[in-house]
């Protein structure tokens, strides 16, 4: 095959493997080592597909699933933000944004549009679809920190209130799972596995 769009498909495609050299804050569970940003889309786009019938109040679970493949490809050129990295965070929507020109811009354009209203959808968090694949994206991390005892948390001195409020997006989205969030965390404190206050 040798035609301009496909070659354009082909390039974007072999863009997004520098996701799999992108590490994130979060440790595994079996080995503690350092999660990247590939394997962390693709755990969470599982996680949707297993909870989103029962825990997703009426939201299209592959417009879902297609936010959560397409919500950190910007990482490629932006670099992981640690959640509770408030320096990081000043200038984080600007490094996406130039990242999602770039990167989004490989494809052909319908699918370059497409594609990046998406994610920026997936970014504002407005709809329900968007708000439930946030929700995602935080209950992952907040599972991970939970069954590591904690290993990122202690590393950063993260607190209580911050994970509260960073897991609010959950409370958005699903009650259910809210629930279950803010039993963990309270469990977390008492454990010793996050600091209270």
């Amino acid at each position: 095959m040798n035609n301009e769009r496909f070659n354009h498909q082909i390039t974007f495609l072999l863009e997004l493997d520098k996701l799999k050299e992108i590490k994130r804050q979060s440790r595994i569970i079996p080995s503690l080592r350092r999660e990247n940003s590939a394997e962390h889309s693709w755990h969470i786009a599982l996680m949707a597909l297993v909870l989103g019938r029962d825990y997703g109040k009426d939201v299209d679970l592959a417009r879902v699933v297609t936010m959560l493949l397409l919500h950190d490809i910007v990482e490629i050129d932006a670099g992981d933000t640690y959640a509770y990295d408030q320096e990081g965070y000043q200038d984080k929507e600007h490094r996406e944004q130039e990242a999602a020109a770039r990167i989004f811009g490989l494809l052909p354009p319908d699918q370059a549009e497409t594609l990046r209203i998406t994610w920026e959808e997936f970014e504002r968090g407005e709809s329900g679809d968007a708000r439930f694949a946030q929700s995602m994206d935080r209950l992952m991390p907040l599972l991970h920190n939970y069954h590591t005892k904690g290993a990122t948390w202690k590393s950063h001195g993260t607190r209580k209130s911050q994970v509260q409020k960073r897991m609010a997006r959950i409370r958005d989205a699903s009650p259910g799972l809210w629930e279950f969030a803010e039993n963990l965390i309270d469990t977390a404190v008492s454990r010793g596995f996050l600091a209270d206050g």
